[in-house]
């Protein structure tokens, strides 16, 4: 099981900082939203020279012209780019379309989708690497919230996914037994005391 590194930062300073303190432990760098809105696409460049060997994730959350925000990102740098679940067929396709010329992936994030196991099912037939079974932040501080509806979702579709909405050691084991492929941490890893040891446990949790 592959290992994404959420770095939801505001600068591309902090956001290297973090990917040298956890990248001996995890696959794949994500640049957040925040952080591409923030320091525009410099920032995935920034973190792709300083790791080569990772893949690059730019969570651009595409929602329309995904063929074109594709190529930007790939042109910067990124190995992976994200287009919203939501987004319609068109865009999602235009997105894998470059992404198949240039080698790379598409992630599809099923942030908001409400049939998520549907439309993980529909979003690999239109080309993408995997889906992400997503609950934001905000759907995170709710009252009551359990990861147990984007596993149960994963298992369902029967599609590569990824589990993103509080991942942390105590969790990793339930998402890897879900039959997920990568487990995709943030707060559990930049909020740490020691971001590199939190990203060396997490690494353990899911051996």
């Amino acid at each position: 099981m592959k290992i994404q590194f959420a770095m939801d930062t505001l600068t591309t300073a902090q956001a290297l900082e973090w990917a040298a303190a956890a990248a001996p432990h995890v696959d794949i760098l994500e640049l957040g939203t925040p952080l591409i809105k923030s320091e525009g696409l410099a920032a995935v460049t920034a973190v792709k020279a300083a790791h080569p060997d990772k893949i690059i994730l730019a969570d651009l959350k595409t929602m329309d012209a995904g063929g074109l925000e594709a190529e930007i990102a790939f042109d910067a740098g990124a190995d992976l780019v994200t287009v919203l679940g939501t987004a319609d067929d068109s865009t999602i396709a235009g997105a894998v379309e470059t992404a198949t010329r240039h080698g790379k992936g598409v992630v599809v994030d099923l942030i908001g989708v409400e049939d998520k196991a549907l439309r993980a099912q529909q979003a690999v037939e239109l080309g993408a690497e995997f889906v992400e079974m997503h609950a934001g932040l905000d759907e995170q501080a709710q009252e009551g919230y359990s990861l147990d509806g984007l596993l149960a979702a994963g298992r369902s579709a029967g599609v590569p996914f990824s589990v993103a909405g509080g991942v942390s050691s105590s969790t990793a084991g339930d998402v890897k037994a879900a039959g997920a492929q990568i487990a995709v941490a943030g707060g559990a890893l930049y909020s740490a005391e020691d971001i590199g040891s939190a990203a060396e446990e997490l690494r353990a949790a899911v051996a």
